[in-house]
Protein backbone atom coordinates (compact mmCIF):
# COMPACT_ATOMS: atom_id res chain seq x y z
CA UNK A 1 0.00 0.00 0.00
CA UNK A 2 1.17 3.53 -0.82
CA UNK A 3 2.48 5.88 1.75
CA UNK A 4 1.58 8.97 -0.21
CA UNK A 5 -1.77 8.97 -0.14
CA UNK A 6 -2.15 10.08 3.51
CA UNK A 7 0.14 12.62 2.93
CA UNK A 8 -1.74 14.01 -0.12
CA UNK A 9 -4.13 14.23 1.67
CA UNK A 10 -3.66 16.21 4.45
CA UNK A 11 -2.05 18.51 2.31
CA UNK A 12 -5.20 19.36 0.27
CA UNK A 13 -6.46 19.78 4.19
CA UNK A 14 -3.99 22.07 5.04
CA UNK A 15 -4.21 23.94 1.46
CA UNK A 16 -8.34 24.34 1.86
CA UNK A 17 -7.92 25.49 5.23
CA UNK A 18 -4.86 28.03 4.44
CA UNK A 19 -7.44 29.25 1.68
CA UNK A 20 -10.87 29.86 3.92
CA UNK A 21 -8.41 31.74 6.38
CA UNK A 22 -6.35 33.79 4.21
CA UNK A 23 -9.71 34.62 2.39
CA UNK A 24 -11.05 35.98 5.85
CA UNK A 25 -8.71 37.31 7.21
CA UNK A 26 -5.44 38.19 4.80
CA UNK A 27 -2.50 36.27 4.33
CA UNK A 28 -0.69 38.94 7.26
CA UNK A 29 -3.49 38.06 9.20
CA UNK A 30 -2.95 34.15 9.59
CA UNK A 31 -0.03 32.35 11.48
CA UNK A 32 1.26 28.97 10.81
CA UNK A 33 0.19 27.75 14.18
CA UNK A 34 -3.63 28.78 13.38
CA UNK A 35 -3.50 27.00 9.97
CA UNK A 36 -2.24 23.74 12.14
CA UNK A 37 -4.54 23.74 14.24
CA UNK A 38 -7.50 23.87 11.74
CA UNK A 39 -6.36 20.88 10.79
CA UNK A 40 -5.31 19.04 13.64
CA UNK A 41 -1.94 19.49 13.71
CA UNK A 42 0.70 21.46 15.17
CA UNK A 43 2.11 24.98 13.18
CA UNK A 44 5.81 23.47 13.48
CA UNK A 45 4.05 20.01 11.41
CA UNK A 46 2.99 21.71 8.64
CA UNK A 47 6.87 22.43 7.56
CA UNK A 48 6.82 18.89 6.58
CA UNK A 49 4.41 19.77 3.72
CA UNK A 50 5.11 23.16 2.86
CA UNK A 51 7.94 25.35 3.82
CA UNK A 52 6.36 28.38 4.85
CA UNK A 53 3.01 30.76 4.20
CA UNK A 54 4.25 31.78 0.76
CA UNK A 55 4.90 28.39 -0.50
CA UNK A 56 1.15 27.63 0.34
CA UNK A 57 -0.10 30.79 -1.27
CA UNK A 58 2.07 29.93 -4.75
CA UNK A 59 0.54 26.44 -4.48
CA UNK A 60 -2.96 27.39 -4.53
CA UNK A 61 -2.87 30.12 -6.97
CA UNK A 62 -0.98 28.58 -9.74
CA UNK A 63 -2.88 25.35 -8.76
CA UNK A 64 -6.26 26.73 -9.54
CA UNK A 65 -4.91 28.15 -12.69
CA UNK A 66 -3.10 24.86 -13.62
CA UNK A 67 -6.69 23.04 -12.53
CA UNK A 68 -8.55 25.63 -14.95
CA UNK A 69 -6.42 25.42 -18.13
CA UNK A 70 -6.21 21.11 -17.52
CA UNK A 71 -10.15 21.25 -17.73
CA UNK A 72 -10.84 24.08 -20.63
CA UNK A 73 -8.02 21.68 -22.89
CA UNK A 74 -9.90 18.55 -22.06
CA UNK A 75 -13.32 19.58 -22.98
CA UNK A 76 -12.42 21.79 -26.23
CA UNK A 77 -10.77 18.28 -26.92
CA UNK A 78 -13.88 16.39 -26.57
CA UNK A 79 -16.36 19.18 -27.92
CA UNK A 80 -16.97 22.34 -29.95
CA UNK A 81 -19.24 24.82 -31.07
CA UNK A 82 -22.17 26.02 -28.55
CA UNK A 83 -21.77 22.48 -26.93
CA UNK A 84 -18.26 23.66 -26.00
CA UNK A 85 -19.00 27.16 -25.19
CA UNK A 86 -21.58 25.26 -22.15
CA UNK A 87 -19.35 23.34 -20.82
CA UNK A 88 -16.22 25.84 -20.79
CA UNK A 89 -19.58 28.40 -18.85
CA UNK A 90 -20.50 25.39 -16.33
CA UNK A 91 -17.03 24.40 -16.07
CA UNK A 92 -16.19 28.04 -14.34
CA UNK A 93 -19.36 27.97 -12.93
CA UNK A 94 -18.40 24.85 -10.63
CA UNK A 95 -15.04 26.49 -9.47
CA UNK A 96 -16.59 29.96 -8.24
CA UNK A 97 -19.57 28.35 -6.50
CA UNK A 98 -16.90 26.32 -4.80
CA UNK A 99 -14.06 27.60 -4.47
CA UNK A 100 -14.75 31.57 -3.36
CA UNK A 101 -11.87 31.99 -1.29
CA UNK A 102 -9.49 31.09 -4.65
CA UNK A 103 -11.31 34.05 -5.83
CA UNK A 104 -10.73 36.31 -2.82
CA UNK A 105 -6.87 35.10 -2.67
CA UNK A 106 -6.40 35.94 -6.46
CA UNK A 107 -7.75 39.22 -6.09
CA UNK A 108 -5.96 40.37 -3.07
CA UNK A 109 -2.56 38.33 -2.61
CA UNK A 110 -1.68 37.90 -6.36
CA UNK A 111 1.04 40.56 -5.95
CA UNK A 112 2.89 38.56 -3.44
CA UNK A 113 3.72 35.73 -4.75
CA UNK A 114 7.50 35.71 -6.01
CA UNK A 115 7.90 37.39 -9.53
CA UNK A 116 8.28 33.53 -11.26
CA UNK A 117 5.13 32.24 -9.83
CA UNK A 118 2.97 35.31 -9.84
CA UNK A 119 4.41 35.37 -13.84
CA UNK A 120 3.33 31.42 -14.24
CA UNK A 121 -0.13 32.63 -12.96
CA UNK A 122 -0.60 35.15 -15.80
CA UNK A 123 1.03 32.57 -18.19
CA UNK A 124 -1.74 29.76 -17.22
CA UNK A 125 -4.91 32.52 -17.33
CA UNK A 126 -3.67 34.16 -20.98
CA UNK A 127 -3.88 30.17 -22.32
CA UNK A 128 -7.32 29.95 -20.29
CA UNK A 129 -8.37 33.08 -22.30
CA UNK A 130 -7.42 31.59 -25.50
CA UNK A 131 -9.32 28.53 -25.04
CA UNK A 132 -12.41 31.02 -24.41
CA UNK A 133 -11.92 33.18 -27.21
CA UNK A 134 -11.76 30.47 -29.55
CA UNK A 135 -14.70 29.02 -28.29
CA UNK A 136 -16.66 32.14 -28.37
CA UNK A 137 -15.69 32.97 -32.10
CA UNK A 138 -16.98 29.18 -33.07
CA UNK A 139 -20.39 29.64 -31.47
CA UNK A 140 -20.69 32.96 -32.99
CA UNK A 141 -19.19 32.93 -35.71
CA UNK A 142 -19.21 36.48 -36.69
CA UNK A 143 -17.97 37.49 -33.95
CA UNK A 144 -14.31 39.50 -33.63
CA UNK A 145 -10.94 38.47 -32.14
CA UNK A 146 -11.09 42.25 -29.61
CA UNK A 147 -14.98 41.39 -28.81
CA UNK A 148 -14.70 37.76 -28.11
CA UNK A 149 -11.84 38.48 -25.65
CA UNK A 150 -13.14 41.49 -24.42
CA UNK A 151 -16.70 39.40 -23.38
CA UNK A 152 -14.51 36.84 -22.03
CA UNK A 153 -12.88 39.14 -20.20
CA UNK A 154 -16.39 40.83 -19.08
CA UNK A 155 -17.81 37.16 -18.51
CA UNK A 156 -14.95 35.82 -16.18
CA UNK A 157 -15.82 39.45 -13.95
CA UNK A 158 -19.45 38.41 -13.94
CA UNK A 159 -18.52 34.82 -12.82
CA UNK A 160 -16.01 35.49 -10.32
CA UNK A 161 -18.43 37.90 -8.88
CA UNK A 162 -20.00 35.39 -6.59
CA UNK A 163 -17.77 35.95 -3.57
CA UNK A 164 -20.00 39.29 -3.13
CA UNK A 165 -23.29 37.97 -3.47
CA UNK A 166 -24.79 38.98 -0.66
CA UNK A 167 -26.53 35.99 1.25
CA UNK A 168 -29.72 37.21 1.32
CA UNK A 169 -29.98 38.46 -2.22
CA UNK A 170 -28.78 34.65 -3.57
CA UNK A 171 -30.74 32.27 -4.63
CA UNK A 172 -32.10 29.63 -2.68
CA UNK A 173 -29.37 26.93 -3.87
CA UNK A 174 -25.88 26.31 -5.26
CA UNK A 175 -27.72 24.82 -8.40
CA UNK A 176 -30.34 27.61 -8.80
CA UNK A 177 -27.53 30.05 -8.91
CA UNK A 178 -25.37 28.01 -11.30
CA UNK A 179 -28.81 28.15 -13.45
CA UNK A 180 -28.81 32.00 -13.18
CA UNK A 181 -25.06 32.66 -13.60
CA UNK A 182 -25.00 30.40 -16.86
CA UNK A 183 -27.85 32.54 -18.61
CA UNK A 184 -26.74 35.31 -17.75
CA UNK A 185 -23.15 34.45 -19.22
CA UNK A 186 -24.65 33.16 -22.79
CA UNK A 187 -26.94 36.45 -22.63
CA UNK A 188 -23.64 38.22 -22.42
CA UNK A 189 -21.97 36.67 -25.23
CA UNK A 190 -24.85 37.07 -27.49
CA UNK A 191 -25.35 40.42 -26.87
CA UNK A 192 -21.78 41.05 -27.84
CA UNK A 193 -22.62 38.73 -31.40
CA UNK A 194 -25.59 41.68 -32.05
CA UNK A 195 -23.50 43.85 -31.68
CA UNK A 196 -20.56 43.14 -33.22
CA UNK A 197 -23.16 41.70 -36.18
CA UNK A 198 -24.61 45.46 -36.51
CA UNK A 199 -28.15 43.81 -36.11
CA UNK A 200 -28.57 45.99 -32.99
CA UNK A 201 -27.20 48.80 -31.29
CA UNK A 202 -27.56 51.31 -28.57
CA UNK A 203 -29.11 54.57 -29.90
CA UNK A 204 -30.87 52.84 -33.21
Amino acid sequence: MSTEAPALTRREQILKEAARLFAERGFHGVGVDEIGAAVGISGPGLYRHFPGKDAMLAELLVGISERLLAAGRQRSAAASGDELLDELIRGHIDFALHDRPLIILHDRELDRLRDEDRKLVRQLQRQYVELWVAAVRSAYTGLGEPEARTAVHAVFGLLNSTPHLSPRASLPGREETGELLFRLARGAFGAAAVSSSGESSAGE
